[in-house]
């Protein structure tokens, strides 16, 4: 771990102000993420901004008959929150399937969301991952790449966004608010913040330098069975090689409202609009996963997640049914 500064900021814009105004600096809160990449020289900041005293730590209701969930809120709290655990099974089930108790007792609503990718190349400093030097090659393409993405994939990077919560709030429509350094507010959909990776994939958010996560905005419930599915290679604290994030209304035996959010597969939580819409239309698991996985491309130790990814649909399907 290299050397850093430290800053404790006593309002939100003054973190900003702190955070735009040093070259590499980053916010820190329970630091599950960023501490173990500091350790491995792989995020060496050069400030270090706690926000844990900013007065971000809240949950509560909209005037519409939605959701604040302050930044700074542990997935613990959020995934016991009454109003979470009756109107947005899915946003607990999903926080519940991710990391140990230890883990969830320290991670914040905003670190998940800005939670780094786990390849295994990003990280090994010895290897080229253009995520991590940018230019220097993408080691996981012709390498060992079985937890790789196998949607919106680019040449310069297959890597995947590990995060449990990400997938359900994408399937939830959840908006970002943030605060820059001159006080500005704004807010950003779930759906445009996190980016594909392109020909920069060390840029993985909409954010812009300085500009700090104030809370995450639940829109009103929507009626339906909620559902998260996470396989992975062990029970309990593995990432999710697929992972289906579902909230399905039904009338008649068949579905009649839809939203599916993925995990595993893509560089951001993956949702296809077309395929919820194939699903209410059909009824059927394999018209959905065909929509979800058009252009899907595996890269030879990653190609088994495609029929996975179809067999888990039917899976959540079938516990819904």
């Amino acid at each position: 771990m290299k050397a850093f500064s430290y800053e404790r900021p006593k309002t939100v814009q003054e973190a900003a102000q702190i955070a735009a105004e040093r070259p590499n600096a980053r916010f820190i809160a329970g630091g599950t993420n960023l501490l173990d990449l500091m350790k491995l020289q792989i995020e060496t900041p050069r400030t270090l901004v706690d926000v844990n005293r900013l007065p971000l730590d809240q949950v509560a209701d909209t005037g519409d008959g939605g959701l604040r969930v302050g930044a700074l809120v542990r997935n613990s709290e959020l995934a016991a929150h009454p109003r979470v655990r009756r109107e947005y099974g899915v946003l607990a089930k999903a926080l519940l399937a991710g990391a140990s108790g230890q883990l969830r007792n320290k991670a914040t609503t905003a670190g998940n969301l800005l939670q780094r990718t786990r390849c295994y190349y990003f990280h090994d400093t010895t290897k080229p991952c253009n995520k991590r030097a940018p230019g220097s090659g993408c080691a996981a393409i012709g390498g060992y790449n079985r937890i790789m993405a196998v949607l919106g994939a680019s040449e310069s990077c297959i890597a995947t966004n590990p995060s449990d919560m990400n997938v359900a709030l994408r399937a939830l429509d959840a908006t970002v608010e943030t605060v820059d350094a001159g006080g500005a507010a704004r807010t950003i959909p779930i759906a445009d913040f996190h980016r594909l990776p392109g020909d920069t994939p060390e840029i993985e958010t909409a954010l812009e330098p300085g500009e700090i996560i104030t809370a995450v905005v639940l829109p009103k419930p929507v009626p339906g069975t909620h559902v998260y599915r996470k396989v992975r290679d062990r029970a309990s604290y593995a990432f999710a090689t697929v992972s289906v994030a579902a909230v399905i209304a039904h009338e008649g035996g068949r579905p009649k409202a839809a939203r599916l959010a993925f995990g595993g597969l893509a560089h951001k939580p993956w949702r296809v609009e077309a395929a919820e819409a194939a699903l209410v239309e059909t009824g059927q698991a394999e018209a959905a996963a065909d929509r979800v996985l058009e252009g899907a491309k595996g890269y030879g130790s990653n190609d088994f997640k495609i029929p996975l990814t179809r067999r888990t649909l039917r899976a959540v399907l079938a516990e819904i049914a």
